[in-house]
């Protein structure tokens, strides 16, 4: 079994952001209990009292909010820096991201969109691996949040009627939605998503640049990661660029 954790960054009814961003990591069930740890290693030496309950969450990290609201900005930063350090070593995860502009999507909801593109992908890598006779099936697990009910409802329609680019295979069951305090593989989609947002809102790739060789890719191209953008906005992102020499 492969878990996909997600999470979003960029709000839908706030004017000042121009995408949506849902993002995540892929990972085979039995290590998330390893990597979690690692988080918890980062945790310790920024927080030795009360570690445990820190949570790692992009916007809280740089706006020195909430649990990080007393820690030093260069602690804060580095801490971050660190939690990508940890994904950009391994070989044994796979990224899926997709930044929707709400211009381009709209009027359907982007995040709705993001969704059904990475459910698709998701579904497609676990395809490949079966085709490699490693055959797998895939649980989406993604934050508490107010599109519990209609992302569950979009799934059971997926798997009954198809989505926009065919039926569904790989996955196992409708999504399941956690409290990300609960868990670190939340937080790491967390981290992910508002490294993605700061790409392709901002420009800003420090962060993006560390990961991005994760996001799931065959042959050289990358399948994991997409962006919507309004017919001619010219974009210059590593998708879109990628999608013109194609």
């Amino acid at each position: 079994m492969h878990l996909l954790y997600l999470d979003d960054s960029g709000a839908v009814r706030n004017a000042a952001d121009r995408h949506i961003i849902l993002a995540g990591i892929a990972i085979f069930e039995r290590l998330p209990y390893w990597f979690s740890r690692r988080l918890d290693v980062i945790a310790r030496s920024v927080k030795p009292d009360g570690w445990e309950d820190l949570e790692f969450r992009g916007v809280d990290i740089f706006s020195g909010r909430k649990q990080w609201r007393k820690i030093d900005k260069v602690v804060r930063e580095d801490a971050y820096a660190r939690a990508l350090e940890t994904l950009a070593a391994s070989t044994q995860v796979r990224l899926f991201g997709a930044a929707i502009h709400k211009a381009a999507i709209s009027p359907e909801d982007p995040m709705e969109y993001a969704f059904e593109q990475l459910v698709n992908r998701f579904d497609r890598f676990l395809g490949r691996l079966h085709r490699k006779n490693d055959t797998q099936r895939g649980t989406i697990i993604l934050d508490k949040s107010s599109y519990e009910t209609s992302l569950q409802g979009l799934t059971r329609e997926f798997r009954i009627d198809g989505h926009r680019w065919g039926q569904l295979h790989n996955i196992a069951e409708t999504p399941l939605f956690v409290d990300s305090r609960a868990t670190r593989m939340i937080q790491y989609a967390d981290l992910i998503a508002f490294a993605v947002r700061k790409y392709f809102e901002n420009g800003h790739a420090v962060h993006f640049d560390k990961i991005s060789h994760l996001f799931d890719a065959e042959g050289g191209v990358i399948h994991g990661l997409m962006h919507y953008t309004p017919t001619g906005s010219g974009c210059n992102c590593l998708i879109c660029r990628q999608r013109g020499s194609h």
